[in-house]
Protein backbone atom coordinates (compact mmCIF):
# COMPACT_ATOMS: atom_id res chain seq x y z
CA UNK A 1 0.00 0.00 0.00
CA UNK A 2 1.21 3.19 -0.75
CA UNK A 3 1.41 6.49 1.68
CA UNK A 4 1.51 8.86 -1.49
CA UNK A 5 -1.09 11.77 -1.48
CA UNK A 6 -2.82 13.68 -3.86
CA UNK A 7 -3.58 17.15 -3.73
CA UNK A 8 -6.28 18.83 -5.72
CA UNK A 9 -6.65 22.98 -6.18
CA UNK A 10 -9.51 24.44 -6.02
CA UNK A 11 -10.76 28.40 -6.83
CA UNK A 12 -12.44 29.78 -3.55
CA UNK A 13 -16.12 29.64 -4.86
CA UNK A 14 -15.54 25.71 -5.48
CA UNK A 15 -14.11 25.16 -2.09
CA UNK A 16 -16.96 27.11 -0.49
CA UNK A 17 -19.59 25.84 -2.78
CA UNK A 18 -18.22 21.93 -1.96
CA UNK A 19 -17.75 22.84 1.63
CA UNK A 20 -21.61 24.00 1.84
CA UNK A 21 -22.48 21.06 0.14
CA UNK A 22 -20.30 18.36 2.20
CA UNK A 23 -21.92 20.19 5.40
CA UNK A 24 -25.10 19.19 3.95
CA UNK A 25 -24.21 15.51 3.04
CA UNK A 26 -22.78 15.08 6.26
CA UNK A 27 -26.29 16.09 8.36
CA UNK A 28 -28.09 13.97 6.50
CA UNK A 29 -29.00 10.01 6.56
CA UNK A 30 -25.63 8.85 5.08
CA UNK A 31 -25.72 5.58 4.90
CA UNK A 32 -28.56 6.53 2.39
CA UNK A 33 -26.29 8.15 0.08
CA UNK A 34 -22.75 6.47 0.69
CA UNK A 35 -22.88 2.70 0.65
CA UNK A 36 -19.46 2.26 1.78
CA UNK A 37 -18.08 3.10 5.20
CA UNK A 38 -14.57 3.64 3.30
CA UNK A 39 -15.60 6.53 1.75
CA UNK A 40 -16.47 8.66 5.41
CA UNK A 41 -12.77 8.94 6.16
CA UNK A 42 -12.10 10.89 2.96
CA UNK A 43 -15.18 12.79 2.80
CA UNK A 44 -14.20 14.23 6.44
CA UNK A 45 -10.88 14.63 5.89
CA UNK A 46 -12.02 17.03 2.73
CA UNK A 47 -14.55 18.99 4.67
CA UNK A 48 -12.14 19.33 7.84
CA UNK A 49 -9.13 20.92 4.82
CA UNK A 50 -11.88 23.32 3.38
CA UNK A 51 -13.30 24.25 6.91
CA UNK A 52 -9.76 25.39 8.15
CA UNK A 53 -8.94 26.88 4.97
CA UNK A 54 -12.12 28.59 4.33
CA UNK A 55 -12.46 32.32 6.00
CA UNK A 56 -15.51 33.03 5.14
CA UNK A 57 -17.69 30.19 6.73
CA UNK A 58 -17.73 32.54 9.62
CA UNK A 59 -18.66 35.56 7.96
CA UNK A 60 -22.21 37.07 8.51
CA UNK A 61 -23.34 37.06 5.08
CA UNK A 62 -22.20 33.23 4.75
CA UNK A 63 -25.34 32.49 3.16
CA UNK A 64 -24.96 35.28 0.04
CA UNK A 65 -21.28 34.76 -0.46
CA UNK A 66 -22.50 30.59 -1.15
CA UNK A 67 -25.31 31.75 -3.40
CA UNK A 68 -23.01 33.93 -5.56
CA UNK A 69 -20.19 31.68 -5.72
CA UNK A 70 -22.69 29.45 -6.78
CA UNK A 71 -24.29 31.71 -9.30
CA UNK A 72 -19.84 32.35 -10.65
CA UNK A 73 -20.02 28.22 -10.88
CA UNK A 74 -23.01 28.04 -12.53
CA UNK A 75 -22.68 27.16 -16.73
CA UNK A 76 -24.28 30.02 -18.73
CA UNK A 77 -26.88 28.62 -21.21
Amino acid sequence: MSDSQVTIKLTSDEALVLSHWLERLQMTDLSRVVDDPAVWAPIHRIAGTLDKALPELFASDYDQRVEAARQRLRPED
